[in-house]
């Protein structure tokens, strides 16, 4: 079952805008797709119905209760290699590739994760809804690098509660834009979606807080190679605080610089390693992949 149930409260517009219009924006769904949950009274504007047409504004409370009764989504088997770097009863750790989305969702139904998934493993867990089976945490799209992926229920309750609780680590490498000042430190911020454009996020005073650990582990002319860790899990954490620090990363088209020097198809941003415990036999594991080709080899031509 597909479901958004949210509340979100309509702020920083510059003017009255249209209901589907500002829903789109900040679901990512199509203003058709949102007429369809409109009209079928799955939307509430100050606690009343209202038409796709209707005239939001700043401070009016827009309730949600999105259903797939209402626009009905299947993730279907596919036969696409997955890189499997471990796999027991419990879960499996997938190296993702850059470009690849982890789940379907409106613009890409098809050829994601969960479909790969679907044709690779014979069970696998059904917290949520269906087009998530076995999904614990997501990767952006151009991220490329591990994430683990729950065969049953029991397993995916352990792992979601372990990143919530911050006990399952996620350490990335990135190639930022320039060199930090400091070989160390912690961002610790409130990301919230950005005021001037609501299909990006952006340091903010208010929103979800967002702590980030980072440690320099390279320095080249005008770049430097980092590590970060993961202490939250908010949408494009990494990236947004690359860009707070004033060091974008590299190949990043939403949060980079806008005159990008390489031809790359995306950020160079890779989950390399990922520590857990283990669901059943609480065992401490950990997890590790190598830096993909295209961003190996633009450090070599770097050094």
């Amino acid at each position: 079952m597909i479901e958004l149930n949210s509340e979100i409260i309509v702020e920083d517009i510059d003017d009255k805008q249209r209901l589907d219009v500002f829903l789109a924006a900040e679901t990512g769904w199509t203003r058709s797709q949102i007429k369809l949950q409109v009209d079928s009274k799955r939307v509430l504007v100050n606690g009343k119905t209202q038409k796709a047409g209707f005239l939001v504004k700043n401070n009016d409370k827009i309730s949600l209760s999105f259903a797939k009764d209402v626009l009905d989504i299947n993730a279907e088997p596919e036969d696409i290699p997955l890189d499997i770097v471990y796999e027991d009863d419990d879960f499996a750790i997938i190296n993702k590739p850059q470009g690849m989305v982890v789940h379907p969702a409106p613009g890409a139904y098809n050829h994601t994760l969960v479909n790969a998934l679907l044709f690779h493993f014979d069970l696998l867990s059904k917290t949520g809804d269906n087009i998530r089976p076995g999904i614990v945490h997501r990767i952006d799209k151009d991220t490329s690098g591990l994430l683990v992926v729950a065969k049953n229920d029991n397993a995916h309750a352990s792992l979601a509660k372990q990143i919530a609780e911050h006990s399952c680590f996620r350490h990335y490498m990135a190639l930022l834009e320039g060199n930090l000042k400091e070989d160390s430190g912690t961002v610790d911020t409130f990301i919230a979606r950005s005021k001037t454009d609501r299909k990006v996020m952006a340091v903010s005073t208010e929103g979800k807080r967002a702590i980030t650990h980072y440690n320099v582990v390279k320095r080249f002319t005008n770049y430097c190679l980092v590590e970060f860790v993961l202490e939250t899990g908010r949408t494009h954490q990494i990236r947004v605080h690359s860009k707070y620090l004033g060091h974008p990363i590299v190949g990043d088209k939403t949060y980079g610089i806008k005159n990008q020097k390489f031809n790359l198809e995306g950020q160079l941003l890779h989950a390399y390693k990922l520590e857990l415990t283990h669901p059943t036999s609480g065992k401490r594991m950990s997890f590790e992949c190598e830096i993909p080709e295209y961003f190996n080899s633009l450090l070599n031509k770097l050094k």
